[in-house]
């Protein structure tokens, strides 16, 4: 990573971690605030997931943690209710990098795309259309929102967002990433994760 990239990541983390915005906005907006040209080289999501990891050590090391704790404890209660559609925790509460900002993302696999839509009808939710997604083998995938009460300290709603693809897509879902690290996590992971953290 050069010397620019550097720069784009330290920016781009602060707006992730400051302003809760996504990743991809986040590296082209703070290609405009260092005034650099738009044929620029960005820095990929490992480099600018280490930034990240930095900026929340660096300036958010009295919260973060106790924030991060409370949006998976929030994902494992979904990860139950939604438990007959094998749910798969994603994104940063699983890697370890939200904090108050961050949404909840959940994988969540079903032959029939209607069917998480309507179990979350029958427990009195209302979901709305995600934002357009892929699956792993690149083939639309359904995407639907629920906005959930501020867990405590929190000010503002948190957005679960919820990926919902075929059985066929679930296979290799656990296996470890390209740096070793597994992308997403089921409930008993999950759930080891804060047993890992419970406060003394």
């Amino acid at each position: 990573m050069n010397l620019e990239q550097q720069e784009i990541a330290a920016v781009a983390a602060r707006l992730i971690a400051e302003e809760g915005l996504p990743w991809g906005a986040a590296k082209q907006r703070a290609v405009r605030e260092l005034g650099l040209g738009s044929r620029i080289a960005l820095p990929d999501n490992d480099q600018l997931e280490d930034a990240l990891r930095e900026h929340l050590a660096l300036f958010q090391a009295d919260s973060q943690p106790a924030e991060l704790r409370q949006l998976r404890l929030l994902a494992l209660r979904w990860m139950d209710r939604l438990a007959m559609f094998e749910p798969l925790l994603v994104g940063a509460a699983w890697r370890g990098t939200a904090n108050r900002l961050s949404d909840l993302h959940l994988d969540l696999f079903s032959d029939d795309p209607k069917a998480v839509e309507i179990a979350l009808i029958n427990a009195g939710e209302t979901p709305e259309p995600g934002a357009a997604a892929r699956d792993a083998r690149g083939a639309q995938a359904n995407t639907l929102v629920i906005w959930l009460a501020p867990p405590p300290g929190f000010q503002q709603p948190v957005a679960l967002q919820m990926n919902v693809q075929s059985h066929q897509a679930q296979r290799g879902s656990l296996l470890p990433d390209a740096r070793g690290t597994r992308p997403r996590g089921n409930t008993a992971q999950v759930r080891a994760l804060l047993e890992e953290s419970a406060p003394p």
